[in-house]
């Protein structure tokens, strides 16, 4: 393994182990993804992980704190930007219509993105806010 790669891989650990450790399943190739998508049963949270700054200190925290919701998903899956390519690029393919981003949010319901929120309704906005986007799609397509 490259050195670059071996360091993005290290400083990433802890980054993943905050979404596994809340009960999502990192999806790390192109075949677990269209395993996930094919077998999706109920309503499924996908995070499009990623080191940024605003992933930390915004993303990972609100999705934790939605899971609070008793309308939340029954499935948690993850992939991450920028590190699990093949993985984040096929479900981006499964996002019709919406342009990459990193740090971003789906909720999914049988293959299809019923509610999605970018990276420009991430950065720069309160938790509380993205906690509230998030539960409010709970409510409406549990």
């Amino acid at each position: 393994m490259h050195p670059y790669e071996q360091y993005m891989k290290e400083i990433s650990m802890p980054m993943r182990k905050e979404l596994t450790e809340a009960g999502f399943k990192e999806l790390t190739t192109a075949e677990e993804v269209d395993q996930f998508v094919n077998d999706m049963e109920g309503t499924s949270l996908v995070v499009v992980n990623s080191v940024c700054g605003c992933a930390a200190g915004l993303a990972r925290p609100a999705v934790r704190e939605s899971l609070e919701s008793d309308n939340r998903p029954e499935n948690l899956v993850t992939v991450f930007a920028g590190q699990d390519r093949e993985a984040t690029a096929r479900m981006r393919e499964y996002f019709e219509g919406i342009e990459p981003s990193s740090p971003s949010i789906a909720l999914m319901k049988e293959g299809k993105v019923l509610h999605f929120i970018p990276r420009e309704e991430i950065e720069g906005h309160e938790i509380e806010d993205i906690v509230t986007n998030l539960d409010n799609a709970y409510k409406q397509y549990s």
